[in-house]
């Protein structure tokens, strides 16, 4: 499996090619490891850059994050989407100053023990922050692995060969065990993907990889269901946005006809939106009968 992806050859380009972006400068914390990761998630990098550079700024350890409200750090998450991810890190953070000495630990297996963090995060923690030799599975991986290797366009459904697939591409020391360039190697696998397999338009002329399985078979078209483009206008997603926008443009509870007024359109909907926001623990009713960001009722 190895000779369709060679870590000399990868590196190499790697060397060349590497974006410069700040999650990658020497002797970061895992904690700002941590922020990155879970930034990125479904969120393109051009959007993360700056809220990430503020973030490690204003929260450089969990601790400082910990002492903020969840509606602070609500607030802070602005525009990226996906909001439960920015509370799920705050429940993290309180854990993480409460029991591991205010850093991340450096196990994969007490890591998924902590709010919000599942395997392919941990693992990125691990290899990129501590510098272990982990497999680190992402969607570009799992593309590139399915072309190179397999010589599918797309990888299909998640699973755990992926992983195995992963490690078996790492580079090896003299006694079979993944070397120390292995993080990096992890690193490069994933911009190929980000960069040059990509998944819609893959740049096959820039690619290193001279034994690609998937272009020596002649690029053989996806067989499997379309693959599912996500809308966001007009969906649930846009109208809980808008609703936390208001509530984030105040630091005073807010009352429901000011809420009502962001989509009137669909009052269902909207209603459905602002239920699940509260359910979520996003946003809180006060005893009033006004709503506010999670942490902020007075």
């Amino acid at each position: 499996m190895s000779n369709s992806v060679p870590p000399p050859t990868l590196l190499g380009w790697f060397d060349l090619h590497e974006r410069d972006l700040p999650w990658r400068e020497p002797g970061l914390s895992g904690w700002q490891i941590l922020i990155s990761e879970i930034m990125l998630q479904q969120t393109p990098v051009s959007r993360v850059v700056g809220p990430w550079r503020e973030w490690v700024q204003r929260w450089p350890v969990p601790s400082a994050m910990a002492a903020a409200s969840p509606g602070e750090v609500l607030r802070a998450w602005g525009k990226l989407g996906y909001p439960r991810r920015a509370l799920r890190l705050h429940e993290c953070a309180t854990v993480l100053a409460r029991d591991h000495d205010d850093r991340v630990p450096d196990d994969v297996h007490v890591m998924l023990q902590l709010p919000g963090i599942g395997d392919y995060t941990a693992r990125a923690i691990a290899c990129f922050a501590y510098g272990q030799p982990v497999p680190v599975v992402d969607t570009n991986v799992r593309r590139v692995i399915a072309r190179a290797v397999h010589g599918r366009e797309q990888p299909g459904n998640p699973a755990r060969a992926d992983l195995a697939d992963a490690d078996a591409l790492l580079p090896r020391a003299a006694d079979g065990s993944p070397s120390d360039s292995a993080p990096r190697f992890s690193a490069a696998l994933m911009e190929l993907g980000a960069l040059v397999c990509t998944a819609r338009k893959p740049r096959c002329d820039d690619c290193p990889l001279t034994d690609c399985t998937w272009v020596r078979l002649g690029r053989p078209a996806h067989t499997g269901p379309p693959r599912k483009v996500q809308k966001f206008t007009g969906t649930d997603r846009q109208v809980r946005g808008l609703l936390l926008d208001v509530l984030r443009g105040t630091t005073h509870p807010v009352e429901r006809p000011r809420l009502d007024q962001v989509w009137t359109s669909d009052t269902a909907q909207r209603d459905r939106a602002l239920d699940s926001l509260l359910v979520d623990g996003l946003v809180e009713l006060t005893d009033d009968g006004r709503y506010c960001l999670a942490g902020e009722s007075p």
